[in-house]
């Protein structure tokens, strides 16, 4: 399903290079975190492979039914809000973390084929992951 993912801590301060088969990228902290920006930070990285999956899964769904889906934009943002502070979240105490996804599609569609495409959008594999609980174990 995916290549090993291997990420070498580097410089400066927290410039991480991620290695992902033969792609190589960088993550990195923004300066008013102690970073140098060289690139995306981890928060970010989460979200793009949320919007390419989303977008990837929009677009396959479409191409398979032949439906005039022209280009697929995704936009999204991170927040963390105090569960007590949010009207519409099913825990009232901690912290809530929540990606408001803004999907925009571009072609000559039916609203019915909008509609659809949409609810594809929140099935893709990444969204269902991150909205379902992950268990993650660590190692030396």
């Amino acid at each position: 399903m995916t290549r090993d993912i291997v990420v070498n801590s580097g410089f400066p301060a927290y410039v991480q290079n991620i290695s992902i088969g033969s792609h190589q990228l960088l993550a990195d902290e923004p300066p008013e975190a102690g970073g140098a920006d060289a690139g995306p930070n981890p928060y970010e990285l989460v979200l793009a492979a949320l919007g390419a999956c989303t977008s990837m899964t929009v677009r396959m769904y479409a191409e398979r039914r032949n439906w005039p889906l022209e280009k697929v934009q995704v936009q999204l943002k991170f927040s963390r809000i105090h569960a007590a502070d949010c009207d519409d979240c099913s825990r009232k105490k901690g912290i809530v973390n929540r990606i408001k996804k803004r999907i925009t599609l571009i072609g000559d569609l039916s609203e019915i084929q909008r509609e659809r495409l949409l609810h594809v959008a929140n099935n893709c594999p990444v969204h269902r992951v991150l909205a379902r609980t992950i268990e993650i174990s660590s190692t030396s």
